[in-house]
């Protein structure tokens, strides 16, 4: 069985030791780390943009998972693409052509992703789970970080698990939002495979400690 992975949440680092913090994640038992461009429109928060990223790149050493929160992202693929991005995720809401969005992603050479807001369901995504490598299930409302976890996640995960099995699939599910300690495992148990974490990490007294239990949590 494949090990399941970690992607701290850039979001929640402290941008004033942004390279300590992204150093933090390189010497980490992470697996990726996840970054959220949010631009005030689809999302109501305003992140940090392209050159942030690019300077995350030049000192990061694991996988860059960019998670898109942002309207018209097509715009967006091929500067995300030279900014070194391994993974980009979309949201499902914000695509009016999904697939030909997952096509452009691919030709530049990223894994596709799919973000589904939650009160998104699964389903909408049978269609085109097999072109899709990665589908990030928001575990919160998208915007901030620091909030609760929704509980209805758990039974999402599990009918998309279903799908991409369904459909002989290869896509893996990530969870986006509330993670820690006290969730991590059941999610993983309902097929998971990857587990953002923001707040959980960043805020907690030793971040690489608590990094490493995680780890630790959902590979047992």
């Amino acid at each position: 069985m494949a090990l399941k992975r970690i992607a701290p949440s850039v979001l929640a680092a402290d941008f004033a030791n942004l390279q300590r913090d992204v150093e933090m994640i390189n010497k980490s038992e992470a697996d990726w780390f996840h970054i959220d461009i949010m631009d005030g429109v689809f999302v109501p928060n305003i992140s940090f943009g392209m050159p942030v990223l690019r300077d995350i790149v030049k000192h990061a050493t694991k996988t860059i998972d960019v998670h898109l929160m942002i309207v018209d992202p097509d715009r967006y693929i091929k500067t995300f693409a030279d900014l070194g991005s391994n993974i980009l995720t979309v949201h499902y809401e914000a695509c009016t052509h999904l697939h030909r969005t997952l096509q452009a992603i691919k030709a530049e050479g990223m894994k596709a992703g799919v973000a589904i807001n939650p009160h998104t369901n699964v389903s909408l995504l049978e269609d085109v789970i097999n072109d899709i490598d990665l589908v990030c299930i928001m575990s919160v409302n998208p915007g901030f970080g620091g909030q609760s976890f929704i509980e209805n996640t758990y039974k999402k995960v599990k009918q998309l698990r279903e799908i991409i099995v369904k459909n002989n699939a290869s896509t893996l599910i990530e969870i986006d939002g509330g993670v820690t300690n006290k969730n991590a495992k059941q999610l993983i148990d309902a097929g998971a495979d990857v587990l953002v974490a923001g707040s959980f990490v960043f805020k907690s007294t030793n971040p690489n400690q608590t990094i490493k239990e995680l780890k630790e949590i959902i590979n047992t």
